[in-house]
C-alpha cells in the first residue's frame, strides 16, 4: 500500500483559505483599552440579562 504525498499549504498564503485582518480589525484585536470596553459592555448586558430572569 503506498502512501500519498501531503502538501503542506503555507499560512496566509492564497491556498491557506483564511482571511488577513488588516488595519482597522488588527488594532481592534490587540487594544487593550478597546477589550477592556468591550468586556464591561458585555458584562452589563449578561448582568441586566440575569436581573430580569429572576423577576
Amino acid at each position: 500500500m503506498a502512501s500519498k504525498h501531503v502538501n503542506h499549504i503555507e499560512p496566509y498564503s492564497p491556498q491557506f483559505g483564511t482571511m488577513i485582518p488588516l488595519g482597522t480589525q488588527k488594532f481592534m484585536r490587540t487594544c487593550v483599552i478597546w477589550q477592556i470596553v468591550r468586556f464591561i459592555a458585555i458584562n452589563i448586558r449578561m448582568t441586566i440579562l440575569i436581573l430580569k430572569s429572576h423577576h
